[in-house]
């Protein structure tokens, strides 16, 4: 179903994180695991933007934690919470400045039997959109549909040919983009810097 998906420009995450957001949205990440091939579209993001973004792990300056946010862009950024959870973003901006996008929310679009075992779900039933709403409706649940760990895919190049985890465009066009303050976040909550498709029922949150 990705097969005329192309990988993302480094310049398209050359850029402001409010911009990349509204772009990334209806774009695809990718999971490649020999020849499976897991995908979901991105219909919820977060966008952070650095030093200045009190919400942003940048915000304590350039670390070894969080060094990939200071690097080049389109390189994954992952990150443990609560203890139980991974998140995956992705950097932007040049080499130097802070900047990221939370991946937060994919409506599963192939590879939905593997991520199903990934989450757990053995009595999944693929024809229920309550169902698949639960694959990947959170940071934590797609991460853990599509395999993704610190120590697997901290650092990872998303643009690279090779890659095991990548961001691609398939042609996908998205009518309707609702902005929202950021959830779960108590520092600079008010900012509204959450970017969703409007209509699309895998979001995490309405």
């Amino acid at each position: 179903m990705t097969r005329d998906a192309k990988l993302l420009r480094r310049a398209f995450f050359n850029r402001d994180p409010r911009i990349v957001a509204r772009d990334l949205l209806g774009k695809l990440i990718v999971r490649r695991e020999g020849r499976n091939q897991l995908a979901g579209r991105i219909v919820e993001v977060e966008a952070y933007l650095g030093a200045g973004d009190l919400a942003a792990h940048a915000a304590a300056g350039h670390t070894a934690r969080n060094s990939v946010l200071w690097g080049p862009p389109g390189h994954a950024y992952v990150y443990f919470i609560y203890g139980v959870h991974y998140c995956l973003n992705i950097s932007c901006l040049p080499a130097g400045a802070a900047g990221c996008i939370l991946i937060r929310a994919l409506e599963p679009i192939s590879g939905i039997a593997e991520m199903a075992k990934a989450r757990e779900m053995s009595d999944i039933d693929y024809a229920s959109m309550r169902d698949l709403r639960k694959l990947a409706s959170g940071p934590g649940k797609l991460c853990e549909a599509l395999g993704i760990t610190r120590p697997r895919d901290n650092g990872k190049d998303m643009l690279s040919p090779k890659g095991d985890l990548q961001a691609m465009n398939d042609g996908f066009h998205v009518d309707d983009v609702a902005v929202t303050p950021r959830i779960g976040i108590t520092k600079s909550a008010e900012m509204p810097l959450r970017y969703i498709i409007s209509n699309s029922p895998f979001v995490s949150r309405r």
